[in-house]
């Protein structure tokens, strides 16, 4: 029997028809995968756009959002146009204290500071805030700095030096790094990790500091979640339809959580093929 069943096998690879076998029982997987992953995918793709809603009024609606299931006050937004956001009110406040380069920005420990005195240049140095949030300036020794604005610091110095020193001191603040303010990108890009927002950031400016998407799995949408006022919100923004000019480049706020999202189907394609061996890979290119 044994002999019979290898003489059969001989004689398959001999017209070729056991190769053919292999292959189309790999496609026909192959097809079987696509078609699974078709369907979980089925009404499952995003609704975009162009305003902060509540996701209970969302939930409302049916839409297919996956934070439905937290009830934690999320609010859920995307951008598919170039119409312009409209933020919660509480959210454009936040926008105007926390963004690097804005005049409301607060100082953090490891930010860099360049100050200089009027006439006064033995006193102008470059300062980086310490873990304690004070900076250490001649004449005056430690000042705190965290949690005050530019401005604020330069009232704060001048007050200090005219006291004792200067007459009408004019100090100048400038934040040379915004260290202290830092971002967290994950899923499809590259490089996943934490940032430290040197300026003003986009969304684009940040994936482009990340690597790039990750074009094998990447949907092309990316999701950022942003805490205001103990509340919780994200927004879904088309990264393909920002790169052509579609849709508006939303700026980037400390502490901000960016989500890359992968499409199922890509996922899956690329797993495949990862645990595809070298042989029956090369059975389905041939």
């Amino acid at each position: 029997m044994g002999g019979e069943l290898e003489h059969t096998v001989a004689r398959l690879r001999f017209w070729g028809v056991l190769p053919a076998m292999t292959r189309c029982g790999s496609v026909l997987l192959i097809s079987l995968i696509t078609a699974c992953c078709g369907a979980a995918l089925t009404g499952c793709g995003p609704s975009l756009t162009n305003e902060f809603e509540l996701l209970q009024a969302q939930q409302k609606t049916g839409s297919d959002v996956a934070e439905q299931k937290s009830g934690s006050g999320v609010m859920m937004a995307s951008a598919s146009g170039a119409d312009p956001l409209r933020m919660p009110a509480s959210a454009a406040a936040l926008s105007s204290v926390g963004t690097p380069g804005s005049t409301g920005y607060k100082i953090g420990p490891a930010d860099v500071l360049d100050i200089s005195v009027f006439k006064v240049p033995e006193l102008a140095r470059t300062v980086m805030v310490d873990d304690t949030g004070t900076i250490s300036i001649p004449l005056l020794g430690e000042v705190p700095a965290a949690g005050k604005t530019a401005r604020e610091l330069e009232h704060d110095l001048a007050k200090g030096l005219g006291a004792k020193y200067l007459q009408s001191p004019q100090v100048s603040v400038t934040i040379k790094e915004y260290n202290s303010q830092r971002v967290t990108i994950e899923g499809a890009v590259k490089t996943p990790g934490v940032h430290a927002l040197k300026g003003k950031t986009s969304l684009l400016q940040l994936v482009a500091l990340s690597g790039g998407l990750d074009t094998a799995t990447s949907d092309s949408t990316a999701v950022i979640f942003r805490y205001t006022d103990g509340k919780r919100y994200a927004a879904k923004f088309d990264i393909s339809a920002i790169k052509s000019g579609e849709a508006q480049d939303p700026p980037i706020l400390p502490g901000d959580v960016v989500v890359a999202n992968s499409s199922a189907l890509k996922a899956a394609w690329a797993d495949f093929l990862k645990a595809l061996p070298v042989a029956t890979f090369a059975a389905l290119v041939l």
